[in-house]
């Protein structure tokens, strides 16, 4: 035993106790502290006639025969030995010491992205008022990746009781977006997936649902005139709508709606406020990731899915794996067809079969789901004047930064973004008469009920532009004479001035602008 090797012959060691010499099997050295000291295999051996218990100075030899009758005895030499409660002690100590050390760096944690979440919104804000000098779509992902983690800190939105004027309201696409804050916003939405039975449906846990999905989603829009979380709310406002008014309660399955309303959800989250167009032209890294295939609805796509990767963020987590890749599927193929590129060969697939509309099968369906987004997403014009009216100044805003961005760059520039050659009305007549009128009155072939609700509105909204186009055109024709009118105004004064000058009085001009608004 000790620490000898183990080629090494232990010696005998007896020792005289209570005038009896006893064979020692087992012997333990400790210090004054309770320490074990290694005991040298050299150690002289005693005899029978010397056995002994040596005392020292620095140590104590303890000695016990390891009978059955000792065992209670051991166990404390053992605990003395080892100080196993010393121990227990400090480990416990430290183990706390720990705990508070790792709560500490949590709230640092928690500090540091508030103060990220506040530097990057001020970064937005002073670049929507500079010259946007760089273009907000070429960015590093691995950056604007963790805006997709939600922020521990983050409390949940207030609950609001809603009124029945208000849930009333909220089934009809006269719903006036514009009086409502982004937490009331939040609790419609919540009320949405409630009403529809989306909650039970998919056992989706309440809290997921308020506290962390809808406020990921909500973060994960960004501040653009018109693409914003606004948006996000109106185009799910009107899909909302569209269920209760075509009764698709009836017709599809709870998961189609749930698809329905998910997609418009999640349909333009983190959306630059640069179009496809321009993506593609300044070979953004969005255009080159994607290959050119419309790079802004699979970004949308793909930040919803990073989303719902977050497990304390997946409102179909309690969904089978099987049925959430056809959700998945479902929704992305939704996103996807908003992209106006397709607009023409997706209304053409739902022309041929709307005549003989089957809603059991499941091509006719898919294909009813990607024109009621598309109606969704490009529905302002379904709203009253009020409200719709709006919606159209904040897109010319963006348009206006994209196509200065695209002169500053030497980009090609559309003419229905350029500030110098586009208006209000031009801006909207041909889009309501080629694009939307068509479309929504190819849905009314199989929902007869949209026709005064949706598509009168649309005619309305027509006839409206159209008579702004003219008072236009009349006050262009206006200001084409007006140069003319202006410089011989201009002569005669600037004539009479100059015999009113040799008596001190200083010429005077007069100029008119030609394009000056009001003349």
């Amino acid at each position: 035993m000790g620490s000898g090797s183990s080629s090494y012959t232990p010696k005998t060691i007896h020792l005289d106790m209570d005038g009896k010499v006893q064979k020692v099997s087992t012997i333990m050295l400790m210090n004054q502290d309770g320490a074990i000291i290694s005991i040298d295999p050299t150690m002289p051996t005693n005899t029978q006639t010397r056995g002994k218990m040596a005392w020292g100075r620095q140590s104590l030899l303890f000695l016990s025969i390891f009978e059955p009758t000792q065992v209670l005895c051991d166990n404390l030499i053992f605990f003395r030995a080892f100080r196993i409660n010393e121990l227990k002690t400090e480990v416990t100590n430290r183990l706390a010491m720990l705990e508070k050390r790792v709560e500490l760096e949590g709230l640092k944690v928690v500090e540091i992205e508030k103060c990220k979440n506040d530097l990057k919104k001020l970064r937005d804000e002073m670049s929507s008022r500079s010259s946007r000098v760089n273009c907000p779509c070429k960015y590093n992902f691995s950056d604007d990746s963790k805006k997709l983690t939600p922020r521990r800190d983050v409390p949940s939105y207030p609950k609001y009781t809603l009124s029945q004027e208000t849930i009333e309201a909220l089934k009809k696409p006269t719903f006036d977006v514009w009086h409502w804050e982004h937490n009331e916003m939040l609790s419609c939405l919540e009320y949405m997936y409630h009403d529809l039975g989306l909650v039970k449906e998919f056992n989706i846990n309440p809290i997921t649902l308020k506290r962390s999905w809808m406020l990921s989603i909500q973060e994960n829009y960004r501040s653009n005139p018109f693409h914003n979380f606004r948006h996000c709310f109106c185009v799910s406002q009107m899909m909302y709508g569209m269920i209760h008014l075509c009764n698709l309660q009836e017709k599809l399955t709870l998961t189609d709606m749930g698809i329905l309303m998910t997609a418009a959800v999640c349909h333009d989250l983190d959306h630059p406020g640069y179009n496809n167009t321009y993506q593609i032209n300044a070979r953004t890294e969005l255009a080159v990731r994607y290959n050119d295939i419309s790079p802004l609805e699979n970004h949308h796509c793909a930040v919803a899915f990073q989303i719902l990767s977050q497990p304390e963020c997946n409102i179909f987590a309690n969904v089978d794996p099987e049925v959430f890749k056809q959700i998945r599927q479902a929704i992305i193929t939704l996103i996807l067809a908003t992209d106006m590129a397709r607009h023409g060969e997706i209304l053409d697939s739902f022309k041929q079969k709307v005549d003989n509309f089957d809603f059991t099968n499941e091509e006719h369906v898919t294909c009813l789901k990607m024109v009621l987004i598309k109606c969704c997403d490009i529905s302002n014009e379904v709203r009253p004047t009020e409200v719709a009216e709006p919606w159209v100044d904040c897109l010319l805003e963006e348009y206006f930064m994209q196509s200065d961005r695209e002169k500053s760059e030497g980009l090609p520039v559309a003419p229905f973004m350029d500030r110098d050659k586009v208006t209000k009305a031009t801006a909207q007549i041909g889009f309501i008469k080629f694009v939307l009128i068509p479309m929504f009155e190819t849905v009314m072939k199989l929902f007869p009920q949209i026709e005064e609700i949706m598509v009168q509105p649309l005619r309305d909204s027509r006839d409206h532009y159209e008579e702004l186009k003219q008072i236009d055109d009349a006050m262009t024709e206006v200001n084409k004479a007006m140069p003319h009118w202006g410089q011989s105004v201009y002569e005669g004064a600037a004539g009479r001035d100059a015999g009113e000058n040799s008596r001190g009085r200083l010429p005077c001009s007069l100029n008119v602008e030609p394009n000056a608004p009001g003349q």
